[in-house]
């Protein structure tokens, strides 16, 4: 009918977005409850991605996007916490902070120095939203400050 808005199918972007906030979620896991690596991606396809959980509905997720999050994370870690630890406040390095914001600085750093094709500008607004998921102003803030540091250092040409 006229006027009747479409229902929106949710598009590549939306299922990057919901794959990066599943990896964060994930990462979270494997570090808070030293759950395994293959267990932990095999839990989220089964019954997070896309799913209700607990009364929340997940977005449909990339999939593959989730797993290359977490396979780059895992691969690049020790690259990628000095990085994370030089754009960090003196004496907090990224083992010191909040397992939650480790693991939203790791995916994010992972996808900054990794995933080229992936705007410095579009990973900083999605990681500083996945904050948002979790936290009040304050952390998010403390993430897009990480990140824009991390941008200006490895991808200068995009961010002047």
């Amino acid at each position: 009918m006229a006027g009747d808005k479409p229902t929106k199918d949710p598009g590549k972007a939306n299922q990057r977005g919901a794959a990066r906030l599943a990896a964060v979620q994930a990462l979270y896991q494997m570090d808070v409850g030293r759950a395994p690596f293959d267990a932990t991606v095999e839990q989220f396809k089964l019954f997070h991605l896309g799913k209700e959980v607990e009364g929340e509905e997940y977005l449909p997720a990339d999939e593959d996007y989730f797993k290359q999050i977490l396979d780059g994370v895992r691969t690049y870690q020790v690259k990628i916490d000095p990085i994370v630890d030089n754009s960090l406040v003196e004496g907090w390095p990224v083992t010191r902070i909040d397992s939650t914001l480790r693991a939203i600085l790791r995916s994010a750093a992972f996808e900054m120095l990794y995933k080229k094709d992936i705007p410095a500008r579009v990973v900083i607004s999605e990681y500083v939203d996945v904050a948002n998921a979790f936290f009040d102003k304050d952390q998010p803030a403390m993430v897009n400050g990480v990140l824009n540091n991390i941008a200006t250092t490895f991808r200068a040409d995009e961010v002047k």
